[in-house]
């Protein structure tokens, strides 16, 4: 009994180290030169580009965004505001329809300063 409470701290002292290495090693991507030939029979069509391109300006506790979408699908735009003060209450926006060849403007405000703020996308 007293042997195995001496190596259990051992025993999960060495699986966490042996886990840590693996875990903190990046992995590299590889990426496989196959020629284009169209879509093939069992693969999945590329993906169509997607994704409104917005530009988020922050004055002093207002924040702007601006998100102009490009492409033919509609992307539904959030912006996400993190205010600095811990009695500032962080704000997210309803989310804003920006169709094909649409820019639509996303507005917010801390009551102090703005820690950060960004715009999520939605299909």
């Amino acid at each position: 009994m007293r042997l195995s409470r001496r190596i259990a701290p051992f025993l999960v002292g060495a699986s966490l180290v042996m886990a840590l290495p693996y875990d903190a090693v990046p992995h590299a991507r590889v990426k496989h030169a196959v020629p284009d030939a169209g879509v093939k029979a069992g693969k999945a069509p590329d993906p169509q580009p997607f994704g409104a391109d917005c530009r988020v300006r922050v004055t002093g506790s207002h924040v702007v965004a601006y998100c102009h979408n490009p492409y033919p699908d509609t992307d539904h735009v959030t912006l996400h505001i993190e205010c600095d003060r811990w009695w500032d209450l962080d704000t997210d926006s309803a989310p804003v329809d920006a169709g094909p060849a649409m820019t639509v403007r996303l507005t917010g405000r801390c009551w102090e300063e703005v820690r950060s703020a960004w715009v999520d996308h939605a299909k």
